[in-house]
């Protein structure tokens, strides 16, 4: 375990092959920085809705807005930091360590999510104050 930061968690760009007919892009194990072992989605979030509030002590996740948009709200701890999902053929990679919130889902907005890990509930931290606790050890 190391002590990760905001920085850490950034845009990846998602290969696009484009075509009039429509685009297409394409994920293998050579765009993300992980091996993919769960695959979920969100989609029908109110508007008012938030998900996520949570942290992963060892998971990676690999976040895509397929549809809409949505904020994605990124603490360490120390600092904060939003990032905005609107394009299919960009992936926010969250890394290990950071809170994450999700919110502001436009209207018919679905986030693809591609995790390194299966789910395991003990790799979980659902209370913030938790997640504190846990960032201080590495101070």
């Amino acid at each position: 375990m190391k002590k990760t930061t905001v920085s850490e968690s950034c845009i990846y760009d998602i290969p696009k092959i484009k075509d009039p007919r429509g685009n297409l892009s394409v994920i293998e194990n050579d765009v993300i920085p992980f091996k993919m072992n769960r695959v979920y989605y969100l989609y029908d979030v109110p508007s008012n809705s938030s998900r996520g509030g949570h942290a992963h002590i060892q998971q990676l996740e690999f976040l895509i807005a397929l549809s809409g948009s949505f904020d994605v709200l990124l603490d360490d701890g120390e600092e904060k930091k939003v990032v905005t999902l609107n394009k299919p053929d960009k992936g926010l990679l969250i890394v290990e360590g950071i809170w994450r919130e999700l919110n502001n889902f436009s209207a018919g907005s679905v986030c693809l999510v591609i995790s390194s890990d299966v789910f395991i509930e003990e790799d979980y931290i659902r209370e913030y104050k938790d997640f504190l606790k846990y960032k201080n050890q590495f101070s």
